[in-house]
Formats: structure tokens, sequence, C-alpha cells
């Protein structure tokens, strides 16, 4: 594949010049991972534009989508970094018209990657485990992007084939025993691949549409993925949207309402399956369910998370549910909450026993309402970088210098965006 090349945007080195941080370590870590993803990620074709992840050298649907998600708030003044973010919502629509259900893919069709799996493949995939996540990313990307912009153009032909082919996919899977997909992964850990054939784990009509994977790529116990789920709800709402007022769109009347139709059915689901009693903190949604009784409590760090809800627009943080939900989520309840002598957080069963995400700390003060607690967070941001003034994946929290992944563009962006949230955009200001 053609090699990453540093992009420059003007408008970003002046934003990390201006934004008014008070403290020099936050400054210089700010300096570093704000652009991580255009100094290091970022194929500019003549076409479009391909993101890899960091040290992994292929596209997901989801992490792209992330990494340049901060960006969009600019995309109106800088041409740069609106060529980016278009070529990428081209090249996401192409990819998800050559399969829906892959969620990471190659440059070209070199056949690169997991080839070896046992599902429907092609030479354009990296990898083909289905995540409802990895098809609400795309519609994220080019909804926040015209609104920001109020550009249309990236509403093409092709676009809405790929808004089809979800919508489609997700009605399919709304009953999987009608579903195509299958995946096996021999002699690998049982989170790597789907039991029962390939077909996963049984589950029963709910309204909600199942998931073979969560968004760190780990298999699912229960298909229905709640977050997943929420966030479908999110997008398809903003995919009505689209179809209404994108002139190019206003002719698929019918499209519209199948999608409202399956955002109510979905919705429903949530609402029916997802939320569990629990004799301390109340009601609370669950992380996965089967629709026949069985849940998993607990929260991934990886986004789309419980913990994200208010960040992808389910809900408000305020919400009484989420509330009782965000108390297990940060206590020793969640099996995958872990406290250190320097960090505590958010894990997930993807990386070491005991570790904390990154991710999780920041989406931790994304979604709070309590100054001090945003506070403490940068402060355990700051603490855990290993000196290096990047974020990671996982890290040890009474060891920091124990890490995954030293290269994790995503996580770089994310805390940009944190610090943009904090110390308040000053664009006007400095123009």
């Amino acid at each position: 594949m053609s090699q990453p090349t540093p992009v420059r945007s003007e408008t970003i080195d002046r934003i990390i010049q201006t934004t008014p941080i008070d403290d020099p370590q936050i400054a210089r870590m700010f300096r570093q991972c704000f652009p991580n993803t255009l100094e290091t990620t970022t194929v500019l074709t003549d076409e479009d534009t391909y993101i890899i992840t960091g040290d992994i050298d292929a596209m997901w649907l989801r992490d792209s989508s992330a990494q340049v998600h901060p960006y969009l708030l600019f995309c109106g003044e800088d041409e740069t970094l609106r060529r980016v973010v278009t070529g990428l919502i081209q090249r996401q629509a192409r990819y998800i018209n050559i399969d829906p259900y892959a969620n990471a893919f190659n440059f070209e069709p070199n056949g690169r990657g997991h080839q070896s799996d046992e599902t429907d493949q092609n030479p354009w995939l990296w990898e083909r485990k289905y995540e409802v996540d990895s098809l609400c990313y795309p519609i994220r990307l080019a909804y926040t992007y015209w609104k920001y912009t109020r550009d249309i153009s990236v509403f093409t032909d092709e676009w809405l084939r790929a808004a089809k082919r979800i919508v489609e996919t997700w009605r399919v899977e709304q009953d999987h025993t009608q579903s195509p997909y299958r995946f096996v992964r021999r002699n690998v850990s049982a989170t790597d691949t789907l039991p029962n054939d390939g077909l996963g784990n049984p589950v029963v009509p709910t309204g909600m549409t199942w998931s073979g994977f969560r968004p760190s790529d780990d298999s699912c116990m229960y298909g229905y993925l709640i977050p997943s789920q929420m966030f479908a709800v999110v997008e398809l709402a903003h995919l009505v949207e689209i179809i209404n007022q994108v002139r190019f769109y206003r002719d698929e009347i019918s499209f519209a309402a199948e999608c409202q139709n399956l955002q109510s059915e979905i919705d429903r689901g949530i609402q029916g399956y997802g939320i569990i009693p629990h004799e301390e903190f109340g009601e609370i949604f669950a992380y996965e369910v089967d629709g026949m009784d069985h849940h998993l409590l607990m929260d991934d760090a990886n986004v789309p998370s419980l913990l994200s809800i208010p960040y992808l627009g389910y809900t408000t943080a305020d919400d009484p549910t989420y509330q009782n939900t965000r108390n297990y989520l940060l206590s020793k309840q969640n099996p995958y909450y872990h406290e250190g002598s320097v960090a505590r957080g958010i894990g997930s069963p993807h990386t070491p026993p005991g570790t904390v995400w990154h991710i999780a700390i920041i989406m931790q003060a994304l979604t709070s309402t309590s100054e001090s607690e945003v506070r403490e967070c940068l402060e355990m941001l700051k603490r855990t970088d290993a000196g290096t003034g990047y974020m990671h994946e996982s890290f040890n929290p009474d060891n920091p210098n124990e890490y995954t992944r030293s290269w994790f563009a995503w996580a770089n962006t994310l805390f940009g965006e944190l610090i943009l949230k904090v110390y308040g955009d000053r664009r006007e200001e400095n123009a």
C-alpha cells in the first residue's frame, strides 16, 4: 500500500498554538496528540482518503471515522481537512458496498489480512468481523461533516447505495437465523471467533439487530450489544434527516420511512430487553442481551460503550437510567473496572487483565457533568502517558510504563477532542 505521509493543516496548527492551556504537560500532549491522525496515518490519493489505525496498516470503518471526528469542527474553514474527510467518506461508502459485514479493509485488493478466516472472503478485506458500530460510524461521519459545512457533495449515488446496504443488513440481522453471515477463525481464543459453527450463540428476535463482535473486535457473548443498538438508533435518525433535507435524496420517501420504522423497532427492543434491575444501583442498561432472559453486566472501553451513551447522543448525561448505569460502570461491580495506585478506570477483555484504557478515561471526562471529575481524569491522563506525550491503548494502573500500542491514533485524537472541550474553541477570537 501507499505509505501515510504527513498532512499539514494550517487551521489545526493555529488551534494548537492558540488554545489557552494553562498546564505545560497538557499543552505538550495536545500538541502531539491532536494532529497525530493527520501526521502519521493518512494516505491521500487522487480520488479519496485511506486512514490506517496506527500500528496496524489497515483501515477500520470505526477507527478511521473516530480518528477524524475532532477535525470536523474545522472543515468549513480548511480545504485540507475538507479534502481528508470527504475522501474518507467516499472510500467508506465504496467499502460498505463491497461488503457491509467487514470491519477493516485493505488499501487495494491485495489479499492482506486475515484471509484464512472461514467466511465469505474478498481480497479487499483485512478482516470480516461483523460489528453493528462499524456501520454506524460512517453515517455519523457524513452527517456531522454535513452539519458543520452544509456541503452536500458527499451525498452521492454510491453513498446512498451504502446507506441502503447498511439498513438492509440491519434488517436481515433482526432475525439472525436468516443471516448469510458466518465467521470462524481456527486455533484462537474464544473471543476471536464465533461459536455454533460461526453463527454465534443463539438469540431470538427482539426488534434489535444482531452483532457478531464488539467494537473491541472481540466476539459478543449475547448478540444484542446494547451500546451498538443505541448508536444505530441515533444514526438511523440522522439518516432520516439526511434523506429528508438533502435535495439529491428527496425522492427516497420509502427509504426514509424504512429507516424510521427500523429505528423505532430497535429502540423498543432496547427499552424492552436492555434495562435490568440491579439491587444496588437500580435500573441499569445491560451490555449485552439475547432476548431469552440472559444478560451481561459490564462495559468495555471501546466506543460505543455504555459509558459513552450521552456522547453518542442516545440520551443525556443526566438521564436517571444512564446515571445508575454510570455509577455501576465506575464501581468494582463492573468486572472491567480496575483501580491502581496511579489511575483507575475501565478496561477491556481485549487487553491484559487489570489494565485501564486511555479511551475510557477520556470518555469518562467527555460524559461527566462534574468539573472536579473532569480535572481528575485529566490528572490521570497526565500521569499515565509513560513520558511519551501520547495516549496508548491500555496500561497498568500501578505502572503506566507497561502499556499496549504505542501508536494508537484514535486515542490520541480523542484526547485532542477532550482538550478542545475543556479549554474551549477559540476560532473566532484567533481568526
